[in-house]
């Protein structure tokens, strides 16, 4: 079973808050699975990624690459890790299905978003019933507090 933890984003927006949270799975030796619901999400923090350089730099990669197993963070529209991450970020609320290969799941929500909100509830519930490890991760004034 994952460890799912649900990260409701109320003072930053995914592309301030994601590049954090990646830095420190690389940090930790871990591999990353990024998973959009479109294409445009995808291009958007393809161009993202190449530009961040604080807190560190963050290569990747997607469709289309050679050797996507030695990408370290892999983005995707498809629900795929050819990269073999172990720790899974959802965006645009991207469901997880029961998939053994990760170890973490980070499910990353826009808290100003109502129907998001209401979304992530129903993955908590979801998650719940399957006997997944849940945390609930709210943004506070410096980083994030777990709430649950």
């Amino acid at each position: 079973m994952a460890q799912i933890g649900f990260y409701h984003l109320t003072r930053t927006t995914v592309a301030d808050a994601l590049p954090q949270l990646l830095s420190r799975t690389l940090a930790n030796g871990q591999k990353a699975a990024i998973w959009c619901q479109n294409k445009t999400m995808l291009e958007d923090l393809d161009k993202l990624l190449w530009t961040i350089t604080t807190p560190t730099w963050l290569p990747h990669g997607s469709s289309g690459i050679i050797r996507p197993d030695l990408q370290p963070i892999w983005l995707s529209t498809e629900a795929a890790a050819p990269n073999n991450a172990t720790f899974l970020f959802l965006l645009e609320n991207r469901t997880y299905e029961n998939t053994p290969t990760f170890e973490r799941v980070f499910d990353l929500f826009d808290g100003h978003d109502e129907t998001a909100v209401a979304a992530a509830r129903t993955r908590w519930s979801t998650q719940k019933a399957a006997g997944h490890e849940l945390a609930y991760w709210r943004q506070e004034e410096r980083g994030w507090k777990r709430a649950r």
